[in-house]
């Protein structure tokens, strides 16, 4: 049976009224979708709107939210991030209490078996709350490359204007709420709101990531009306999208603000019944041409290719010009649907390097300033890119986190050196034993090691499986292979033996929740469960790995063009030993003393059973 959902436009805190009519519905519904302002607009709704946010009122069903903006946000939304069950990767939502979740910034999730994609807030770097950031913007459009469609994509565009008199002194603040530029083209101009023109609807932003995204349902708050336009064809796709404009709660003029759907998942759909295309059905309202010039009367360097196409590429020239940056879509995607109509460079040559996994910063801006938590690799797989020809080799030794030759090398967290690894502490450390298991050659896996390396891997994995059993803790070892990645690391983390065997379900729903499922295997001995993830690995798609202590192997092959949380490993386990506030490992820094402390204490833990001491 198809999943139903309730919409809302804007709650405005309006919760009483909301939730009233959401109980006299045809129901049971699953879910209700919030968009436009979810937080009162005055003090006087306050009270109301705590009560469900403090527990002392029940939300009836699963409700979600993305517009975070108005009375009492920055403080409900900021205890809400500090709770230890909103740590870590979550994109489903943070709960800011029971039944109602928080869609912060952007992202996608799987809700009842639909794909469910949001932009919550407006476009700002100067607040905390109530703003997307071009991280969001970027991470939507890097959805946009994945397989499968998207189902529905929620959307709370709100900008803000100031007015400052004749020194510059704020005088007035005021915001607006606007639905994407060109919705209203080419749609039937008789079911067009009388108070909605084209003009009033000039999000450019939303506009490009509905041409990328290409959901089946658009839905959008805040002009006040209801709007359901005729669905539309997409541009190099077979389904069509609908989009539905919601008022608010409660609003003097009796328009809809509650809409239920029950479409049913497309990943569940055949081909046919995907491409279904209504009597009604237009072509696309949306033009990036039109949206680009419009943009650019509004400033020189336009926001919207601000946000496009940020990278600037100052190793072409000291001062380059429009012309000589780099298509920052074109670049991560290979291709760009302004065409011939773009401004910045589409760079084949800097298109191959991204697809064969070199760091778009590298790329781009000629150096990454991330460190070593940059998974992307960091030397050019063509000279022909480079700023100056030079070998493989020294290109490596200069480039990688990982190589012991390297000037970048962290060389007070390294423990033990074999013939073929060295294992070392690393940056911002799980907990204090979190161990790196890492190839002195320059290699891209573990899996494709000669016959002497994999005696050695299993040598070290066994040593460190009797030092943390001597502590009452067992390992967990586990491995992204991918084409971001440049240099093999293994990662072992100890984790009481009491909690080992809840590891293989965690992992799983973690998954689960993720939208993918992890393959499991049991194995007597653990050389078979290596050789069987050797059979496992195929190198144009990339494996992601966990071995658990009692033989257990769970595996999940890498579909084309997947984005894989690079951090997934680390944040399951944070959650098992009830430290997510540790699942970011920018929370763990500590000083070059400090690690290299803890780097000497575990080598004399370490010592009795290292196998190349």
């Amino acid at each position: 049976m198809a999943p139903r959902i309730l919409l809302s436009g804007d709650p405005l805190g309006r919760l009483n009224q909301l939730f009233k009519r959401v109980n006299k519905s045809a129901g049971p519904f699953d879910a209700l979708l919030c968009v436009g302002q979810f937080f009162p607009d005055s003090p006087e709704l306050l009270d109301e709107f705590l009560d469900y946010v403090e527990g002392r009122a029940q939300v009836p069903i699963p409700t979600y939210f993305i517009g975070d903006y108005g009375v009492a946000a920055p403080k409900v939304l900021s205890t809400t991030s500090r709770k230890a069950e909103n740590q870590g990767f979550k994109m489903d939502g943070l709960e800011v209490a029971h039944n109602l979740f928080w869609l912060r910034g952007s992202g996608k999730f799987t809700l009842h078996g639909l794909s469910v994609a949001y932009l919550s807030g407006r476009q700002s770097s100067e607040i905390q709350f109530g703003k997307y950031s071009q991280d969001d913007v970027d991470a939507l459009r890097a959805l946009a490359e994945e397989s499968g469609v998207v189902d529905l994509f929620l959307t709370y565009p709100f900008l803000n204007f100031v007015l400052l008199d004749e020194i510059g002194t704020v005088v007035v603040l005021f915001y607006t709420n606007e639905w994407p530029m060109g919705v209203t083209k080419r749609a039937a101009v008789a079911d067009i709101p009388a108070d909605v023109s084209d003009s009033s609807c000039s999000d450019f932003t939303v506009s490009e990531l509905v041409m990328e995204l290409k959901p089946r349902y658009h839905i959008a708050g805040s002009m006040g009306v209801f709007y359901a336009r005729e669905p539309y064809l997409n541009v190099d796709s077979n389904h069509v999208t609908r989009f539905l404009g919601l008022a608010q709660v409660g609003n003097k003029n009796k328009q809809k603000f509650l809409h239920g759907l029950s479409p049913t998942p497309s990943s569940t759909m055949s081909p046919s019944e995907l491409s279904a295309k209504p009597p009604n059905t237009t072509l696309c309202p949306y033009n990036l041409q039109e949206g680009a010039t419009e943009s650019k009367k509004r400033s020189n360097e336009s926001d919207s290719d601000l946000q496009y196409w940020r990278y600037d590429v100052a190793k072409r020239q000291k001062n380059g010009s429009e012309g000589e940056k780099l298509c920052f879509k074109f670049v991560c995607s290979g291709s760009c649907p302004r065409g011939e109509n773009c401004h910045f460079q589409h760079n084949a040559e800097a298109r191959e390097q991204c697809r064969r996994g070199v760091c778009l910063d590298l790329i781009i801006k000629g150096k990454c300033e991330k460190g070593p938590e940059c998974s992307y690799k960091h030397e050019f797989q063509d000279e022909s890119i480079q700023r100056k020809p030079r070998s493989e080799n020294a290109n490596r030794s200069r480039e990688c986190w990982f190589c012991l030759s390297s000037p970048s090398v962290e060389s007070h967290l390294i423990v033990s050196i074999g013939e073929s690894f060295y294992c070392a502490l690393p940056k911002g450390s799980l907990v204090d034993d979190h161990i790196l298991i890492i190839p002195i050659e320059h290699l891209p896996n573990t899996l494709l090691l000669s016959p002497e390396g994999e005696s050695e891997l299993s040598r070290y994995q066994n040593g460190l499986r009797n030092c943390y059993k001597s502590q009452g803790n067992d390992a967990v070892f586990f491995e992204l292979v991918s084409k971001r990645v440049s240099h093999a690391n293994l990662q072992v983390v100890p984790v009481p033996s009491s909690r080992a065997r809840l590891l293989p379900n965690i992992f799983s729903l973690a998954a689960e929740k993720l939208g993918f499922k992890l393959v499991t295997n049991k194995f007597s001995d653990s050389s078979d469960g290596r050789k069987y993830l050797q059979k496992e690995y195929n190198a144009a798609l990339g494996l992601f790995y966990v071995e658990l202590p009692d033989g257990t192997v769970l595996s999940h092959t890498l579909e084309e063009n997947e984005v894989f949380p690079a951090q997934f490993g680390r944040e399951v386990l944070a959650g098992l030993l009830k430290i997510p506030d540790r699942a970011d490992w920018r929370n763990c820094k500590i000083s070059q003393e400090e690690e290299a402390k803890l780097a000497e204490e575990f080598k004399k833990q370490f010592q009795e059973f290292d196998p190349c001491q």
